[in-house]
C-alpha cells in the first residue's frame, strides 16, 4: 500500500483544498465522452477511483447502471447518500480483483493513476481494469494530465488559505514522478503531505497497455475531446479496448 494515498485522500485537510473542483465542467465532459463512444442506454459504468462521486452521479442521473469505487471510505461514505437503484459506491483499492462487474465501460478520471511506487503496480493495476471489462467490444476511459505541460509550467511554490488554514505547497519532478508537498498548521499541530504521481506520456501509456493486451483506439487532448498536442493541451485523454 502506498501510505501517502490511503492517508492524504481520506483526509479532510484534502477535500478542504481541493473543494473548488469543478462539477460544471465534469458534466461537460461526460456528455461529451458518452455522445462520442455513444454509450447505449442501459450500460453498465464503473467509475474507477470516484472520489465523492460527482462523475458517477451525473451519469446515473443520465440513465446508465453505474458503480462508484475508490479507496478512500471518507469519499465513499459521502457518495453513498446520493446512492439508487442505479448507482452503487464501494470502496476499493485498483490493484486488486474486483468483486463487481464485468463492466461495459470503464472510466478513470481526473488522473486517479500513476500514484503507486513500482511500475509493476500500474500494470497490475490494467491488469485488473482489462478483466474488469465485459468483452472485447468494451472500453477503458483514461483521463490523465498532460505531463509535458504540467512539467514545462510546473508552479514551484504556491501558497492557499482556505477555512482559515494556510497551505504551503511545493513542487518538483523527480525520478520520473511529480511531487507536491503540501505543509500547513491547524491548532497548533503541524502536517506535511506529499503527493506523487507517475509523470507518464503518451509513448508510456502505449508501451504499458500493449504490455496488457489493452489497445489504444484514440486519444484527446482535453475535456471537449479536441485533439492532443504535447505542448499545449490540458488532458491526455486514452480511449482503450482489449487486443
Amino acid at each position: 500500500m502506498s501510505t501517502w494515498i490511503a492517508t492524504w485522500f481520506d483526509s479532510s485537510y484534502y477535500h478542504l483544498l481541493y473543494q473548488h473542483r469543478d462539477d460544471s465542467e465534469a458534466q461537460f465532459f461526460m456528455d461529451n465522452l458518452v455522445q462520442h463512444l455513444q454509450v447505449p442506454k442501459k450500460a453498465t459504468i464503473l467509475d474507477l477511483a470516484c472520489g465523492k462521486g460527482r462523475h458517477s452521479i451525473y451519469l446515473a442521473n443520465k440513465g446508465f447502471d453505474v458503480v462508484g469505487v475508490d479507496l478512500s471510505p471518507e469519499s465513499i461514505e459521502h457518495a453513498r447518500k446520493f446512492e439508487h437503484e442505479h448507482l452503487h459506491f464501494d470502496t476499493h483499492d485498483m490493484r486488486m480483483p474486483l468483486s463487481v462487474g464485468p463492466f461495459d465501460y470503464i472510466f478513470n478520471l481526473f488522473t486517479s493513476f500513476g500514484y503507486f511506487p513500482t511500475e509493476e503496480e500500474h500494470l497490475q493495476t490494467l491488469q485488473e481494469m482489462k478483466q474488469g471489462l465485459k468483452s472485447k467490444n468494451s472500453t477503458l476511459v483514461i483521463d490523465f494530465f498532460n505531463a509535458h505541460k504540467v512539467i514545462q509550467q510546473l508552479v514551484l511554490k504556491e501558497e492557499k488559505t482556505l477555512s482559515g488554514i494556510t497551505f504551503k505547497i511545493n513542487r518538483r519532478v523527480e525520478n520520473g514522478y511529480i511531487l507536491k508537498d503540501i505543509r500547513f498548521e491547524d491548532k497548533g499541530q503541524q502536517f506535511h503531505f506529499q503527493e506523487k504521481v507517475r509523470a507518464f506520456t503518451l509513448e508510456d501509456f502505449k508501451g504499458l497497455l500493449k504490455q496488457v493486451g489493452l489497445e489504444l483506439q484514440t486519444h484527446f487532448g482535453g475535456f471537449d475531446l479536441s485533439t492532443y498536442d504535447p505542448a499545449t493541451s490540458n488532458r491526455l485523454i486514452l480511449i482503450v479496448k482489449p487486443c
